[in-house]
């Protein structure tokens, strides 16, 4: 694969099948997104270290959302999306900095993940943030979506890890993500949240 170009790709678990996205960033300063191509890239340690974690999410209204499962492999961290009751329409989600979700705004989860201090979007030159992933777009209300992050960790004491001394969130915004407007791709007020929590 060409350093110039990345692609994300992105396997939806309803009827869309799946999609892709490109990245035009170099090796260093990408944080890049993939679906796993093969089992081999899904693979995780069949053992009971086998870091895990979820984040259960809420609307501003504090209803269930669904949960959000994070699992370490070889290539990152698989992020697999369960949502339900998802209002239509594109929508931006990204990972947040601060592991605290207090509606109705969900403000206190922070900017987004950006251990490496660059701006947002895959479109942009300068970045992208750690935390940015691909929109989502619900049918019937429901996300069901799998996808690799590649730069992310869930080792504790790795300046990527989500588990860091205060934590992470997940969080669904009302707009679709632009994947270039520094700091948050226009994506528009926070809509749901989920704080990411260790599976011990």
């Amino acid at each position: 694969m060409k350093k110039n170009l990345l692609l994300l790709g992105l396997s939806v678990l309803l009827l869309s099948g799946c999609s892709f996205f490109g990245f035009g960033q170099n090796d260093e300063a990408t944080i890049p997104v993939s679906a796993p191509e093969t089992s081999e890239t899904q693979e995780t340690p069949e053992t009971s270290e086998t870091l895990q974690a979820e984040a259960k999410m809420v609307n501003a209204d504090g209803n269930e959302l669904g949960v959000v499962n994070f699992t370490e492999s070889n290539e990152g961290v698989m992020i697999s999306l369960n949502l339900k009751d998802v209002p239509e329409g594109e929508r931006g989600i990204h990972i947040h900095a601060v592991g605290k979700c207090e509606p109705p705004t969900f403000e206190s989860a922070g900017d987004h993940f950006n251990p490496t201090e660059m701006k947002h979007g895959v479109e942009n030159p300068e970045g992208p943030h750690a935390g940015d992933l691909p929109n989502v777009t619900p049918e019937n209300g429901v996300v069901a979506s799998e996808y690799l992050a590649k730069n992310l960790t869930l080792q504790k004491g790795m300046a990527n890890s989500l588990l860091d001394e205060d934590g992470s969130a997940i969080v669904l915004h009302e707009n679709a993500d632009d994947y270039k407007t520094d700091p948050s791709g226009e994506s528009g007020g926070r809509i749901g949240c989920g704080v990411i929590t260790p599976i011990e």
